[in-house]
């Protein structure tokens, strides 16, 4: 009887979550809000998220290359 209740409320918690994740993920893909007076096409990424990558690496790399500051010496 014991165990009935514990996998019966372990179903319960489970379909909860579930219900929580899903409504999390579908409102995660919210409409960008229009601005008045702004092109169309305005809202849309310069790149393709590949580029973006790309990009994002050669930035993290550039920043790796640069020489740290010495500090100075009293």
């Amino acid at each position: 009887m014991r165990a009935v209740f514990g996998i019966l409320s372990l179903l319960v918690v489970v379909a909860i979550v579930g219900m929580l994740a899903k409504k999390q993920l579908s409102s995660a893909v919210a409409p960008l809000p229009v601005v008045p007076g702004a092109p169309v096409g305005a809202a849309a990424p310069a790149a393709t998220p590949q580029q973006q990558v790309q990009q994002f690496e050669q930035a993290v790399q550039g920043a790796m290359q640069q020489a740290r500051p010495m500090p100075d010496e009293k």
